[in-house]
């Protein structure tokens, strides 16, 4: 397989995964961490960590709005119980 392919196949993934835990927003974070050792937050600050070791600043809160679709206080006050 091609590198930009599977770069392409991965980003597809990635956006469906995002697409997923929003449209499941009954699942909190502790419910993920506790099932599968990471959650939104650690999405938002692989994100960020990524992005930096590329040469983009973007802050984990940035990232947070990236993955949660609103800020991340928003997220919160909506969704979080």
């Amino acid at each position: 397989m091609k590198t930009e392919t599977r770069t392409e196949i991965e980003a597809a993934v990635f956006r469906r995964l995002l697409s997923h835990l929003d449209s499941r927003k009954d699942v909190q974070n502790l419910d993920l961490m506790n099932l599968s050792g990471f959650c939104r937050n650690c999405l938002a600050k692989w994100y960020s960590a990524e992005a930096v070791e590329r040469g983009e600043e973007i802050t984990v809160d940035s990232a947070k709005e990236i993955v949660y679709g609103m800020t991340y206080g928003e997220w919160k006050d909506r969704y979080q119980k």
